[in-house]
């Protein structure tokens, strides 16, 4: 994992052990699984629209979101980063 992500993945489990009333991220933890499944689809149709009708920094954008909601995700199911690794490495095999 790289340095930003190990980066934003600490924020996101501190946020999820230490909530802050003024922290996007906690409020995502407190509203639950359906509402981060619902924001991850949300970004992933946002990214796949910037993939096809804008410019790069868009895409660039959108997939940022994307992947922070994905984290999120991730570490409210009780998974992380390098689970995905995992199953990445897994279809090599």
């Amino acid at each position: 994992m790289s340095d930003v992500l190990m980066t934003l993945w600490s924020t996101i489990e501190d946020r999820k052990a230490r909530p802050r009333p003024d922290s996007y991220t906690a409020s995502l933890f407190e509203a639950g699984l359906p509402r981060m499944a619902q924001k991850v689809g949300e970004e992933a149709v946002e990214t796949a629209v910037a993939a096809l009708s804008e410019e790069d920094d868009r895409l660039l954008y959108e997939m940022a979101d994307l992947i922070y909601h994905c984290l999120v995700l991730l570490s409210a199911k009780g998974l992380a980063w390098a689970d995905v690794e995992a199953e990445l490495a897994r279809r090599f095999k």
